[in-house]
């Protein structure tokens, strides 16, 4: 009855996943911060430039989406030692 086999089961995550998920997270958080700024000073007049800048209509869905690719590479990456 002692010779039973232990069965190890890998972990699914290494640490570099686990970096790489961060890192996702980070350019996530960066990119909604960055969507999420500015107002007018006055609230009864309308700023075109305030609202549709550059780093709301551009930057930061770029930084959301990437951050998005990233988590995605993150998953999949596989540890070195399961190569």
């Amino acid at each position: 009855m002692s010779d039973k086999k232990q069965n190890t089961i890998e972990p699914l995550f290494v640490k570099d996943n686990y970096i790489w998920m961060a890192i996702g997270g980070i350019l996530i958080a960066l990119g909604m911060f960055l969507m999420s700024g500015g107002k007018n000073q006055d609230p009864h007049v309308f700023d075109y430039n305030v609202v549709y800048s550059t780093t709301r209509v551009t930057i930061a869905p770029i930084l959301i989406i990437l951050g998005l690719l990233v988590e995605v590479f993150a998953i999949f990456k596989k540890s070195k030692t399961a190569e």
